[in-house]
């Protein structure tokens, strides 16, 4: 394996200019610069990051805990997050803590063992050993997605107003019976849905709340639906929380034989690639996830630059989709 002394031979310049160019440490003469990529490249030169981390105490790697990696509706989300790192100089390491506060604490430690700079969070119900753990050791954090303390930085969707506004979107068309399939009890993000849904009826005059748990997954909202399709008054229109539990709702709707929008409004919290080519094409909230990504890494790169800096809370407003499965 090529060294950085063997760069510097090729290129007839020393060690440390070499470790100047390749780290922009220091501005180097243009010519000089070209010469020494041309080594580079010549030796097929790449530089041992385990010692320029020993040298700097920087990994230049981000730790990203997400509890739904393997939800391919957030493609989206991990993609802006890992491109703008990129872009800065940064490598990701992705770790999933399912949603368990245990696990979580394990995994965000082994994060930490392996030394990355800042970390990218996205907590669960129970976070507080696994945020205490970094807060202790003062790591550079950045809560995604789930914005539960204002004393750190912090980077998601408003929820709140964008559920009313679905509530307000169908009860302007003559629904009565609105549900909800709330996701994960505890989850910051399913309490502001349920306080959107809520308020939405307050603003509607409707005094029939029909909460259902679809705790953040497909099966779990399947069977919810169903519970609710058995009522002796069932809802006329249907909200749900997430993406994934959209899909546990189509299900249950076509073991029911239940036609959308024929039989039953649909609208949806959060949008995804399959959503306009559904028969009907699904109504819905839109995240900005890639907005969202790209602001995360942006708060974790100044909390980085500046610990002292005063934190900041960024809600982004989501987007709303008009198609046709809410029957209008």
């Amino acid at each position: 394996m090529a060294t950085m002394a063997d760069v510097a031979r090729l290129a007839g310049v020393s060690i440390a200019t070499v470790s100047h160019v390749l780290n922009g440490t220091r501005t180097v003469r243009p010519q000089t610069r070209e010469l020494v990529l041309d080594a580079v490249r010549a030796a097929d030169y790449t530089p041992n990051t385990v010692a320029q981390s020993l040298a700097t105490a920087r990994t230049t790697t981000i730790g990203l805990a997400l509890p739904a990696i393997s939800n391919p509706f957030l493609g989206e989300l991990i993609h802006a997050i890992e491109a703008e790192s990129a872009r800065h100089g940064y490598t990701l390491l992705l770790v999933d803590p399912h949603e368990e506060p245990e696990y979580e604490n394990t995994v965000i430690r082994r994060l930490h063992a392996r030394r990355v700079d800042g970390v990218l969070f996205a907590p669960s119900a129970e976070p507080d050993a696994a945020l205490g753990f970094l807060t202790a050791r003062e790591v550079p954090t950045v809560l995604v997605d789930r914005l539960i303390d204002e004393r750190m930085d912090q980077v998601g969707c408003e929820n709140v107003e964008a559920v009313a506004g679905l509530v307000t979107h169908l009860a302007d068309r003559g629904h009565r019976r609105i549900a909800l399939v709330a996701g994960q009890p505890g989850l910051r993000t399913t309490v502001e849905r349920v306080a959107g849904y809520r308020l939405g009826l307050q603003r509607a005059g409707l005094a029939d709340e029909l909460i259902v748990d679809g705790h953040s997954a497909e099966e779990p909202a399947r069977v919810a639906v169903h519970a609710l399709l058995a009522l002796a008054e069932p809802p006329t229109a249907v909200i749900t929380a997430n993406n994934s539990m959209t899909i546990g709702a189509m299900q249950a709707f076509r073991e029911a034989g239940v036609e959308v929008p024929k039989d039953l409004a649909l609208a949806c919290f959060d949008d995804f690639p399959w959503a306009d080519l559904f028969a009907p094409r699904l109504t819905v909230v839109a995240q900005p996830f890639g907005e969202i990504g790209r602001e995360a890494v942006r708060l974790l790169l100044r909390r980085m630059a500046d610990p002292a800096a005063p934190p900041q809370t960024v809600r982004l407003r989501p987007r709303f989709v008009h198609r046709d499965s809410c029957g209008c």
